[in-house]
């Protein structure tokens, strides 16, 4: 195993080979990627790092691999006090046998192609986990830190495989149990709304401009000759729209209005405003969150573009409809349009395996509401009250359903929070009985 040094830390790269489909354990396997983080000062006393247990990381997305570190910043810092760390790329992800459209080319069509991308979802990801944890800790139970979507694998971690955790800490990421994509979205198109209005009253000169670029998009379009972004592909208004997911962060807000701030060089679109754009628009680094961001939710049901028929119950984000009325344009949040599949180069090839999978109605279930109420497992949850992504109407009940999860609801956070390091702090003393909520 290969090792490398940070300042402060000691990485070892590992490898790890699991099934593609845990019922069927002989059949085609991939390899999941974890890089081992260690505290230096731990690595050089007697022993090494061998006494510390475990904590397993689970990033957000679905469909991004996990933090490269630089030393120990961030969250790192807490958990190395206590944990030897595993940053698992997920299946799909990072290092991990990638899902892409040049890895996806090799099957015969797009059926081929939504078979083997159903596996991508929670249960196989803690189905992994389990696989992994006895080469990693000789098979003590581990901690787990799920960020997100990481919290949704946890929370089914929870229900089908608690004997593997020690401890649960949850950030921004307590699902429904029973709750369906339309659900979701009813809530978050209401929450992305209230955070467009935040931004417009931090920033009312980004009133005009976003309308002024809209009629810009829509002009073009119209003419026939489309405003483009750096990799050939049309910046449509719908797309424009789709800037609005960086407004639940901690800093997107700020980061929105600097990028409409340069949008313009005289009466067309800047280079700078396009570039950016395309890089934030992009499913390049990550194409599996557009593939399977839906079924992530599904339970028994099809999602059926859920993003998209659920939009059409909020007029206020037809853009169309704003520039008549004299309305502010909305921006959207972390919806997956259809229309992205034809627009996106890295998505196009994929287009057919993803309206497979929206169509798909017999996904399994992925908690167990009686294993929860029974629950052992000490475990906390960060639940930020004005998640724009994760709902905290959805988030609450599960955290009464789920026996001895101890909810730490803050408005002092978005929904990255955990990137400020008191944040695992107070997790973890809340699930080990140091602190109050």
């Amino acid at each position: 195993m290969l090792s490398n040094r940070q300042p402060g830390t000691v990485l070892v790269n590992r490898t790890f080979t699991v099934p593609l489909d845990h019922a069927r354990p002989d059949g085609e396997q991939i390899e999941i990627f974890g890089r081992e983080v260690v505290a230096a000062g731990a690595a050089r006393q007697p022993g090494g790092a061998a006494s510390q247990p475990w904590l397993v990381y689970l990033q957000g997305g679905p469909g991004f691999g996990s933090p490269r570190p630089v030393g120990r910043e961030s969250w790192l810092d807490r958990a190395l006090r206590d944990f030897r760390v595993l940053l698992l790329d997920q299946r799909g992800t990072g290092r991990s046998t990638p899902a892409t459209r040049q890895t996806l080319a090799r099957f015969p069509g797009a059926r081929a192609q939504a078979e083997y991308l159903a596996h991508f979802r929670a249960d196989s990801i803690v189905a992994d986990a389990e696989l992994i944890r006895p080469q990693v800790t000789g098979g003590a139970p581990w901690a787990v830190l799920g960020q997100s979507f990481g919290g949704f694998c946890t929370v089914t971690y929870l229900s089908k495989s608690p004997g593997g955790l020690s401890e649960a800490f949850i950030t921004g990421g307590l699902p429904g149990l029973t709750s369906q994509a339309d659900d979701v979205y009813r809530l978050t198109y209401r929450k992305t709304a209230a955070k467009c209005a935040e931004h417009y009253q931090r920033y009312p000169q980004d009133i005009d401009v976003a309308r002024s670029l809209a009629r810009l998009l829509i002009s073009r379009a119209g003419a026939g000759t489309p405003a483009l972004l750096p990799d050939g592909s049309q910046l449509t208004v719908e797309r424009f729209q789709t800037l609005g997911q960086v407004l639940g962060s901690s800093s997107g807000s700020h980061r929105l209005h600097y990028l409409l701030e340069d949008a313009f060089a005289g009466d067309e679109l800047s280079d700078a405003f396009l570039h950016q754009t395309g890089s934030l628009l992009s499913y390049a680094s990550a194409p599996l969150y557009a593939v399977v961001h839906e079924a992530c939710y599904a339970q028994g049901a099809a999602t059926r573009w859920s993003a998209q028929r659920i939009r059409d119950e909020f007029p206020a984000f037809d853009a169309r409809a704003a520039l008549d009325s004299g309305a502010p344009l909305l921006f959207t949040g972390e919806m997956v349009y259809p229309w992205a599949f034809s627009c996106d180069p890295v998505l196009v090839p994929l287009a057919e395996a993803a309206e497979i999978l929206a169509r798909r109605d017999d996904w399994p279930a992925l908690y167990d509401a009686g294993q929860l109420g029974r629950n052992e497992v000490p475990a906390a949850a960060a639940v930020y009250f004005n998640d724009m992504y994760v709902p905290t109407e959805l988030s609450m009940p599960t955290a009464a359903a789920i026996r001895g999860l101890k909810p730490w609801v803050t408005s002092e956070f978005e929904h990255d929070g955990l990137r400020a390091g008191d944040v695992l702090d107070r997790l973890m003393a809340l699930a080990r009985g140091d602190a109050d909520r």
